[in-house]
């Protein structure tokens, strides 16, 4: 990895002592039976030499004063030590562990604390884990890329537990239990904030379509965190280097009204961040958004917002938890944060550690249809689907008026058949096409199948950039 990519923003300086970001100091974990990197800074031209168990790695800092090395990383296990050291000082970083990493990010259900979600007293006194180790990069906005970030890893415990992301918690304490090693968890999350903004200015620059967005950030406000690429800059950028298992995503609120473009931006995010990471299609894990009203958004917005979800699934190394039946449809911040830790922990036992789960909802994969009905065709229902009820809900049909009919919907192996007697010759199926829908369709699993749609009607977010 270049240092012009790792280190974009710095300038030339004197630093008279060797100087490590904060992503790199006591307690951290790094990525378990890989290649890390350790970086910094130190004056021009300057020896460097790193230190781990019986690597000693030097190297000499650039004419700016950066440096980078790389370390081989054994199984997990710890504690161990990793000295730095330059001509005039060395530093000393004291229990560290090797495990697996794992970023989470988004906006206000990322950011969501432990201290505030179901059973949060009981959950904040039982959280004894000294081999779970949290990282909370400080809220910061910038216009340019920045080198650094505030933040400082510490043990997991009922002291420093509460104020952590609850989302990333709960996945990486079902990930620890499942895997006896140790997890380090970086949240770097911020309420109420826009994909764009977690998006590098190159990335958005290089489709016309992102125009509209970069036109609205011409005029940098250093205090509004919803502009082009400013927490990409502050929040994303400094941590870079740090290499780590995957990423963790939990956003889109404040994208519904404009699902239609998040198609094309939420992946493009996606691709920019492995992109920038240099550790190749690294997992990228997300929750699909709780039912919710709203306000004045069209009851269809969320839907075409889980659409945008559901077809990134189409990216490598994707996966998606869907949480239709854990939702609040009057809060948008459902508190059983437990659930959607373990549904994205599944997707990594599954996909990464070869355990034998069941990882995902069952997954629209076609139809065809037969006579006055339409078969409707799932993945991930092999052992077959279950309705949670009496009947199956939310499930409705159109004929060639594109108008759309509640429908009466039957299980039938690991399909459901679709039909009503007002609709003859059905040419579409539509299913928790509504922004409240909590529908009952789930696999064996007791995991819910994702909304989706059959056709391809016009969106009623298209347009809005």
């Amino acid at each position: 990895m270049g240092l012009g990519l790792v280190l974009a923003a710095s300038t030339t300086a004197l630093w008279a002592e060797v100087k490590l970001p904060k992503i790199l100091g006591d307690n951290m974990v790094l990525q378990q039976q890989t290649e890390v990197r350790i970086w910094g800074w130190a004056d021009p031209e300057e020896e460097v030499t790193v230190q781990f168990q019986d690597q000693k790695v030097s190297t000499k800092a650039d004419t700016k004063g950066r440096w980078l090395v790389k370390l081989r990383t054994p199984e997990a296990g710890g504690p161990y030590e990793v000295q730095v050291a330059g001509k005039s000082n060395r530093i000393t970083l004291r229990n560290v562990l090797v495990g697996e990493v794992w970023i989470g990010s988004g906006q206000s259900n990322m950011q969501w604390p432990v201290s505030r979600s179901d059973n949060a007293q009981q959950e904040i006194a039982a959280a004894k884990y000294p081999k779970i180790r949290l990282f909370t990069v400080a809220h910061k906005i910038s216009e340019t890329p920045l080198d650094d970030c505030e933040g400082a890893w510490v043990e997991c415990s009922p002291e420093t537990v509460g104020g952590f992301s609850a989302v990333a918690y709960f996945f990486g304490r079902h990930l620890h239990k499942e895997l006896g090693v140790p997890v380090g968890l970086i949240n770097s999350s911020w309420g109420g904030t826009i994909c764009e903004a977690w998006t590098s200015r190159e990335a958005l620059q290089a489709d016309e379509d992102f125009k509209p967005i970069l036109d609205r950030g011409k005029q940098f406000n250093p205090k509004n965190p919803n502009q082009p690429s400013v927490l990409f800059n502050a929040m994303i950028h400094p941590i870079l280097p740090f290499v780590i298992r995957g990423a963790l995503w939990y956003q889109g609120e404040s994208n519904v009204g404009r699902a239609a473009q998040y198609k094309k931006l939420f992946p493009t995010m996606i691709q920019d961040w492995r992109k920038r990471w240099q550790i190749g299609d690294f997992p990228f894990y997300y929750v699909q958004l709780a039912p919710f009203r709203y306000g004045k958004a069209q009851p269809e917005c969320l839907p075409e917002l889980w659409e945008a979800q559901l077809q990134t699934l189409r990216l490598p190394n994707t996966g998606m938890a869907v949480i239709t039946d854990i939702g609040n449809i009057k809060d948008i911040h459902p508190t059983n944060k437990q659930e959607v830790g373990r549904r994205l922990a599944l997707w990594a036992l599954a996909k990464i550690h070869g355990k034998q789960v069941v990882y995902s909802g069952p997954l629209y994969d076609g139809y065809t249809v037969e006579g006055n009905k339409i078969r409707i065709k799932f993945q991930h229902a092999d052992d077959g689907l279950v309705c949670k009820g009496d009947r199956l809900t939310h499930f409705t049909i159109a004929g060639e008026d594109k108008k759309f009919v509640p429908a009466e919907a039957v299980i039938d192996g690991s399909t459901v058949v679709v039909s009503s007697p007002q609709v003859a010759k059905p040419v579409a199926v539509r299913f928790g096409w509504e922004d409240t829908a909590e529908p009952n369709l789930f696999n064996k699993a007791g995991l819910p199948a994702s909304p989706f749609r059959t056709d391809n009607f016009p969106m009623v977010t298209e347009g809005n950039k």
